[in-house]
């Protein structure tokens, strides 16, 4: 039967698929649109498993706090170029993403992938998008926190993503100063809160490079335990958030500038995000 551009276009409106796409489905299909809807998925899936191995280093990162201020998640959605990134449809497709983690409660990227989307998952949306668009799109990290009070950083290029939780507010706002720490996630990218947070194989990476340092150095073999302990204070200063210096004050660390905004407040924990 003829394939008229009528029938192109309505096609194209059901599936977002491209022209030609949507002409040779329903040539394919002999003019049935649940067939010809079913070939573009096909497609799809076929188109999603040939980008498998790509990575995925564009994309954006959202993200969402609850209204009473004690939650906050931070999901990034990838792609392989800025060029679709940067499209409209991509970048609503990660808030609508987000908005259902939100009202489901997610917890997890594999929550969030098994979610009914329309007729099919998220996840099938995905492998459908990954057909249209022709590039690997992944949702590639999801992140949840609880504290006091959460405060989100979005930075400029809207590839990295910063949740700060607080405790100790003792009823003060605190958003400033939660926006401030977030900053300094975003560009000191600590490891930890503190020491006591900071992953066992992390600490004893850097015994043993801080004993080879020394030990390079020609220092006594007895003294290579004590140097390398001195570095390793040197490494949390630097590296955990509470000790850092903070960025627009070095006069202070990140716990010092905290308690002066009120008494106590301290971060428990964060998360960061970032693309590429």
């Amino acid at each position: 039967m003829a394939i008229t551009a009528q029938d192109v276009n309505k096609l194209r409106q059901m599936t977002g698929a491209g022209m030609m796409d949507c002409k040779k489905a329903l040539t394919e299909a002999e003019g049935d649109f649940e067939k010809a809807v079913d070939i573009l998925r096909k497609k799809g899936q076929k188109v999603s498993a040939s980008r498998a191995d790509r990575e995925t280093k564009e994309g954006v990162v959202v993200t969402r706090v609850a209204e009473n201020g004690a939650k906050g998640i931070l999901l990034s959605l990838t792609c392989e170029t800025d060029f679709v990134a940067k499209n409209e449809e991509f970048g609503a497709f990660a808030n609508t993403l987000i908005d259902m983690a939100v009202a489901n409660n997610a917890s997890s990227k594999e929550d969030i992938l098994a979610l009914p989307f329309e007729n099919i998952t998220v996840a099938e949306k995905i492998v459908e998008m990954t057909g249209k668009i022709g590039e690997k799109i992944e949702i590639s990290h999801y992140e949840v926190i609880s504290a006091e009070k959460v405060v989100p950083y979005i930075h400029s290029n809207g590839k990295l993503g910063v949740l700060v939780g607080l405790v100790n507010t003792s009823g003060a706002d605190v958003e400033d100063a939660g926006k401030d720490v977030a900053m300094q996630i975003a560009a000191m990218n600590p490891v930890a809160v503190d020491k006591d947070g900071v992953d066992a194989s992390m600490i004893e990476r850097e015994i043993e490079i801080g004993k080879e340092q020394a030990r390079a150095e020609g220092k006594p073999e007895e003294m290579l335990e004590k140097i390398a302990m001195g570095k390793l204070q040197k490494f949390y200063k630097e590296n955990t958030l509470l000790s850092q210096q903070f960025v627009k004050d070095n006069s202070k660390s990140i716990a010092q500038y905290l308690d002066g905004v009120t008494k106590g407040l301290t971060v428990n924990t964060f998360k960061r995000i970032s693309i590429g």
